[in-house]
């Protein structure tokens, strides 16, 4: 066979190749959408089987920096007295293993053993003043609302609709059905108690891979060339790096910005004050993690709380949150995270929209870093393809553009 021939029947298996691995998409994609219950099942119950590892990836992942410093200290400290370096990696790695977990414990059952009580208190508290305080409510609409008898009228109308419904709801729903309720709290109890089960083996799962991510790591760099050409496995990795410079940046920075939000909640709240303020400063600081809804989210619960012993103080509560929230957003954010995704305002509030609204509170915490990596390599494919075209990837020069000179390439404005 000669070189023409063969290279005829080397294209037609190109395209016919090609084309097999279009129609299999094509089949796959419209089978994942008619059945996209059971797909969507299946992915989470893998997900359950999986959680204790991914549990394990992410307290890894948030610890990675903490145990790298602590081993970097214990193996240049134990230099002088240990000559073998294999002996000073290990005693770094130990050490760095036990910080890690002691900060772990400290930080996961902290916030279990401070929130819990005080949640358990509260609840109790606001069962047994539920009624006081709404009577003392109603007496300051009144005083309120004295001076407008038209609107008292009105606002006591909807305000008595309102305590009706909820006193209805208590007597014909909560009551007659006890005993479905105490069903949903055991269902609950397992429920706590197999996310107790997978944070206690998730941190099993963290130590073995803080001990072992430069292998992993590795192992994965011999992966990616192995599959693609030597130019692309280098931009894999590259785009890689990135990832891991924005969901590292983001997450850990967004973390510190919610505990020194949350601390400072505790403080000036007990300053103020004000009911609940274990219980308010940790809704404040956990709710914070999410990017622009955060402090609003977190602010609604805890205002209904304050509202139900001190009106006044609900009103000083909703123009601390949104002092707190001017401070966190112009000053404290951007010095602790700096230009960590490059994004825009809007596609912020895209990102949290989009992934919130397909993966709930997770999503909104992890929707703008990966948007953010998402509109890079979008940009990087438009440079690319404007490269080809050999057109200019300046932004400006598209700025009031008619149309571009098919010949020359000139760039017509309006």
């Amino acid at each position: 066979m000669n070189r023409d021939n063969r290279n005829k029947y080397q294209t037609f298996i190109y395209w016919g190749v090609t084309a097999l691995l279009v129609l299999s998409g094509i089949v796959l994609l419209v089978f994942l959408l008619i059945k996209f219950d059971r797909v969507l099942a299946a992915g989470q119950m893998l997900m359950g089987i999986l959680a204790p590892i991914l549990y394990g990836a992410v307290f890894a992942y948030l610890l990675a920096p903490v145990y790298n410093w602590v081993r970097q200290v214990v193996e240049k400290a134990s230099s002088r007295v240990i000559t073998s370096p294999e002996r000073r990696r290990a005693l770094g790695s130990f050490a760095a293993t036990i910080v890690s977990v002691v900060m772990w414990i400290l930080v996961v059952f902290g916030i279990i053993s401070m929130m819990i009580p005080q949640l358990w208190d509260s609840i109790m508290g606001i069962v047994e003043a539920l009624p006081t305080s709404l009577v003392n409510l109603q007496k300051w609409l009144e005083q309120v609302l004295a001076d407008n008898p038209e609107v008292e009228a009105t606002v006591m109308e909807y305000y008595s609709m309102g305590v009706g419904y909820f006193q209805n709801w208590v007597t014909n729903d909560v009551v007659p059905n006890l005993r479905n309720i105490i069903g949903e709290v055991s269902s609950g109890l397992f429920t706590f108690l197999n996310v107790i089960k997978n944070l206690l083996i998730g941190i099993i799962v963290m130590v073995y891979l803080l001990n072992m991510k430069e292998k992993l790591v590795t192992q994965m760099k011999m992966i990616i060339y192995s599959i693609f050409p030597v130019k692309i496995a280098n931009k894999v990795l590259e785009e890689g790096r990135y990832v891991h410079h924005v969901f590292g940046g983001f997450i850990i920075g967004k973390l510190l910005d919610s505990l020194i939000i949350g601390i400072m909640s505790f403080v000036l709240l007990n300053v103020m004050k004000m009911p609940y303020v274990l219980l308010i400063s940790v809704i404040i600081g956990v709710t914070n993690v999410i990017p622009f809804f955060g402090p609003f989210i977190g602010a609604i619960p805890s205002a209904f709380l304050i509202l139900l012993v001190s009106p006044l103080k609900c009103l000083y509560f909703v123009i601390f949150v949104l002092l707190l929230q001017q401070f966190d957003g112009n000053i404290l954010g951007p010095k602790i995270l700096g230009d960590s995704t490059g994004l825009s305002s809007f596609w912020v509030l895209f990102s949290i929209l989009l992934f919130g609204g397909v993966l709930g509170f997770a999503g909104m915490i992890i929707g703008v870093p990966t948007f953010a990596v998402l509109y890079k390599l979008v940009t990087e494919l438009v440079t690319y393809g404007l490269g080809r075209r050999r057109l200019s990837g300046d932004i400006e020069q598209y700025e009031d553009l008619d149309h571009i000179d098919e010949n020359h390439k000139t760039f017509i404005k309006k």
